[in-house]
């Protein structure tokens, strides 16, 4: 299979980026994305040329590491998947594809196709915890008891692998559906109740901070996301912050 990229190539975050083309041919059509990158780098290295950067670490659809803008999407055509889980299959023979970083003001590219997602790591810092006296030893798994709807739709919360994926699909680059997987995976159960107010006063604070924009109530984010989390976390979260803002 012969294809055409179009990719973004930047030097480094203070550089000026452009579209660079290359012809790929021999993709079968059983690689991964991934593995047809490393195919392309490995022919720019043996021509003496610069290799395109991306990331990736387990590429097996956990970690959210590689994280692309392919032909408009994030993680491309297929639903439900990080690029790691996308095959050559999903294109056809002479397509041209497009690949950028993900385009937010929070994000800045730091070279390539890589960008600094630290922003979402200061909003866990700022509030996605709880605090648990252990006296010394752990508390018991079973010590208290939770229904099952809530642990259920805690756990699918906390299935947000922070791809950023909501945030690229978003026109106003809104962080509001992770945020909200953060605060609801606590906010579900009884652990989480103590700081509850602290919380989501203090995520959405440091999140605003980071420059992400309003949520445009479009669900894009709900869609492009690779675990599927819901808009109604960006519901339970807009609750809670109502709450917290009244009682303080």
């Amino acid at each position: 299979m012969k294809i055409y990229l179009k990719i973004w190539r930047q030097k480094n975050a203070e550089a000026k980026g452009s579209m660079v083309e290359y012809t790929l041919e021999g993709v079968e059509s059983d690689m991964s994305f991934l593995e047809m990158l490393d195919v392309l780098n490995e022919e720019l290295i043996s021509k003496g040329e610069e290799p395109v950067e991306f990331d990736h670490d387990c590429r097996e659809g956990i970690c959210g590491t590689c994280s692309l803008m392919i032909n408009g999407r994030p993680h491309g055509p297929d639903s439900r998947i990080t690029v790691c889980q996308l095959h050559m299959r999903s294109f056809n023979d002479g397509d041209s594809i497009v690949i950028e970083p993900w385009r937010a003001k929070a994000f800045p590219v730091i070279k390539d196709l890589i960008v600094d997602r630290t922003a979402f790591d200061r909003i866990q810092q700022a509030g996605g915890y709880i605090s648990v006296n252990t006296s010394g030893r752990p508390v018991d798994a079973n010590a208290i008891p939770i229904e099952k709807d809530a642990a259920d739709a805690s756990f699918n919360a906390a299935t947000c692998i922070g791809c950023g994926a909501c945030v690229a699909a978003c026109k106003n680059a809104s962080a509001m559906l992770f945020t909200s997987a953060k605060v609801s995976q606590f906010a579900l159960l009884p652990q989480g109740q103590v700081e509850a107010a602290d919380r989501v006063l203090n995520m959405v604070r440091q999140m605003d901070l980071e420059g992400f924009g309003n949520c445009t109530n479009t669900g894009a984010c709900e869609i492009e996301c690779p675990k599927g989390i819901s808009l109604e976390n960006i519901a339970r979260m807009n609750r809670e912050y109502l709450a917290a803002s009244v009682k303080g």
